[in-house]
């Protein structure tokens, strides 16, 4: 297995995007008995090809694992903590912002092979880094199994669960904002899309928070659950300053 993957790399990648890849395997801990997935997992759709596929697949399957292990993790740790303090817990930890903040700590964003549109900006949107960060969970899930892949999950992950769980991080916005809505208004919030701008592999968002025939606050991101996220927050913000919060005007 080791021979043939040293030979596909030698054969099928220059220098450089060896290098790239050496380097990733020292920064997340891990090194790939076939290098083709951790390629693969840092490859950019504004790059891809026929012979060389974007991570988007890794991606939807990263994003299972990571549930998975979380899930499980989080049942197992906090046996005293009903379905709904966990879920709420969960959603925090598996956010946009927190796996971006993770891939950033960990160099990702700087060995994640992007067009020439995407590089143009200081810092990658952290829709991307969170989104390589669930490629690279696939990558090693696809090479080594779920064992290593919940290892390599928790090792990252696992303080960001203490944060959350102890309450010291941002709160879930929309959770907060649907308890409220619930509990005074026995209504649900929705969040729909005012605006999107930007190309596919490079969008922006403005969302806005609506509970039954009101809109509350838009909010701004780089993806619709962060934009929704911020717009919950505001919306959060004015209901505590003004009672109820005030209609947006269309």
């Amino acid at each position: 297995m080791t021979e043939t993957m040293e030979y596909w790399a030698e054969e099928e990648l220059d220098d450089s995007d060896l290098n790239n890849l050496r380097e990733c395997e020292q920064k997340i801990s891990y090194q790939f008995r076939d290098l083709r997935f951790l390629h693969q997992a840092l490859t950019h759709s504004s790059i891809k090809t026929i012979d060389n596929p974007s991570n988007e697949r890794l991606e939807f399957l990263g994003d299972s694992v990571l549930g998975l292990v979380m899930t499980e993790f989080l049942y197992n740790f906090f046996q005293h903590r009903d379905e709904g303090e966990l879920t709420q817990i969960k959603s925090v930890v598996v956010s946009t912002n927190i796996l971006a903040e993770e891939s950033q700590r960990l160099g990702l964003g700087g060995l994640y092979n992007v067009g020439k549109g995407v590089t143009r900006r200081k810092k990658l949107p952290n829709s991307l880094l969170a989104n390589v960060f669930e490629a690279v969970v696939a990558a090693i899930y696809k090479d080594g199994g779920l064992e290593v892949a919940r290892r390599f999950v928790l090792r990252n992950i696992y303080h960001q669960v203490l944060k959350v769980a102890s309450d010291e991080h941002h709160r879930n916005y929309k959770s907060l904002l649907q308890q409220w809505s619930q509990r005074v208004l026995s209504l649900t919030p929705t969040y729909r899309v005012v605006s999107e701008a930007g190309p596919d592999h490079m969008k922006s968002f403005e969302v806005v928070a609506v509970i039954g025939d009101k809109r509350y606050a838009i909010g701004k991101g780089t993806a619709k659950k962060e934009a929704e996220q911020e717009a919950a927050r505001i919306t959060l913000t004015m209901i505590v300053e003004d009672g109820n919060g005030e209609e947006q005007e269309d």
